[in-house]
């Protein structure tokens, strides 16, 4: 009876690493749940998915919708997609990040997209520069036409982020400064200065 019940006992936690393995939903496609921004002025949900911006006139400067909750070592999935007719065509997906206070920036890593930048890791307002970008012929792999969902993987553990852009790895990133922050928000950005629309969508991640 005691073996049996041991041998239970080990079963159960041998499955716990798999139980917890599976992904949450950051966006039940409907509402604006477990986010915060200028929802409605600035962000709005259209066919299941997180949308800002418009082809008849110029978003004024960057903005950001967050999580609510703040994540450390996790992989992210999710879709995006972008169209623009002028200016910085671009937006991104912050990590680990903090909204600056009185500001409408946000500082922590992005893995940003459109804009020639597709696959790419930047430092939004703290070192401000490209922290590493896959070559032109890796981006050529993964790359899709402006207007085409993409989708994206994100995985941060520890100091190492990897990037994956439609299946491609676009980035294996080491973070050298020990003084950076390890935990912080998830965010979806749409970048000032352009005509342009953003949207993001099959956002779900799993907790390392």
């Amino acid at each position: 009876m005691k073996r049996s019940a041991f041998s239970l006992t080990l079963l159960s936690l041998w499955l716990l690493p798999a139980l917890a393995a599976e992904p949450v939903a950051l966006f039940d496609g409907k509402t604006f749940a477990g986010w915060e921004g200028d929802i409605d002025s600035v962000w709005r949900i259209e066919d299941g998915a997180l949308t800002a911006g418009s082809l008849e006139k110029k978003q004024e400067k960057n903005n950001f919708l967050a999580t609510t909750r703040e994540y450390g070592d996790f992989e992210l999935t999710l879709k995006w997609r972008l169209v623009g007719t002028e200016g910085f065509v671009n937006g991104g997906v912050q990590f680990r990040s903090k909204r600056i206070p009185d500001h409408h920036e946000v500082i922590g890593y992005q893995a940003d997209l459109g804009a020639g930048y597709d696959g790419a890791l930047y430092d939004e307002s703290r070192r401000k520069k490209m922290l590493a970008q896959p070559s032109k012929e890796v981006l050529a792999k993964a790359q899709k036409p402006l207007g085409e969902w993409n989708e994206y993987r994100i995985r941060a553990e520890g100091p190492r982020i990897q990037l994956w852009l439609n299946g491609v790895q676009t980035v294996d990133y080491t973070e050298p400064d020990a003084g950076i922050d390890a935990k912080g928000m998830i965010a979806v950005q749409i970048h000032g200065n352009a005509t342009s629309v953003v949207q993001y969508k099959d956002l779900k991640i799993v907790e390392l």
